[in-house]
């Protein structure tokens, strides 16, 4: 499910110092990337790529389990993917409205804390990012009617992204969540959140649990696994990157 071009990987992107510079000068990189590119390699690789500075720590036979490159952009490809999340007065990012009929509409600028409803973002002319709530003790009562509907009718939507926490993995309301994609035949992905808050043994932990369920339990599931961290900002370019291919932003 690679899109196609974007072989240029991590373990090329720092055998090519030159490419690094010259993209860190470009006018086409924003100024915010250009200085992420000028940090030095290791903790370059650690922010790009989180879940490499895992997988030294497995067994060379147990490095096949983990699919780490299946999306393996250049740095090329992930300073463009930077520049569509780069809200300028060309390229705007705003708080659109709320969830599908008016009377959801949140009083509030944009949103805060919990989301209650479904969030729409439109990014500058390229796409729409909703943020939905989750199931749980905390989903709102109309969530079925809400949520559901939107994700089994929407035509033009490219992909779900579901959220796991890292630090306690796969659970219940997860599942649901999970067996709903696999049942609307949604192409989905899980990221997993808090990153910074484990341990290097506890993450790869977490990771090769859940990327064995993957493997093993679901047919939808894109088979990378996407760590992130908010406090660090650690993957989050590479997940910006995926989401610029698949709405074909990269292309």
């Amino acid at each position: 499910m690679a899109a196609p071009g974007l072989r240029l990987g991590a373990e090329r992107l720092f055998a090519m110092p030159a490419v690094l510079e010259l993209l860190s000068r470009s006018n086409s990189t924003s100024q915010a990337f250009a200085e992420v590119l000028r940090l030095p390699k290791q903790q370059l690789r650690k922010l790009l790529y989180p879940l490499q500075e895992v997988e030294r720590f497995l067994a060379p036979d147990r490095r096949q389990d983990l699919h780490l490159r299946i999306f393996d952009p250049s740095p090329e490809d992930i300073a463009r993917a930077d520049n569509v999340f780069t809200a300028t007065e060309g390229n705007r990012i705003d708080y659109v409205s709320s969830a599908v009929r008016i009377d959801h509409a949140p009083d509030l600028p944009r949103p805060e804390g919990h989301t209650k409803k479904m969030n729409f973002f439109k990014v500058g002319k390229h796409f729409t990012v909703v943020d939905m709530p989750g199931y749980g003790y905390r989903a709102p009562g109309d969530f079925v009617d809400m949520v559901e509907t939107y994700l089994k009718e929407r035509r033009n939507l490219k992909r779900t992204f579901l959220l796991v926490d890292s630090v306690v993995g796969i659970q219940k309301t997860d599942n649901i969540a999970i067996e709903m994609c696999e049942e609307f035949a949604l192409p989905y992905v899980i990221v997993l959140t808090k990153i910074d808050k484990s341990s290097k043994g506890h993450l790869l932990k977490q990771v090769l649990q859940i990327q064995k369920f993957v493997n093993t339990k679901t047919q939808g599931c894109f088979p990378q696994l996407f760590p992130v961290s908010s406090v660090t900002f650690s993957g989050i370019h590479l997940l910006r990157s995926f989401i610029a291919s698949v709405t074909g932003n990269l292309d």
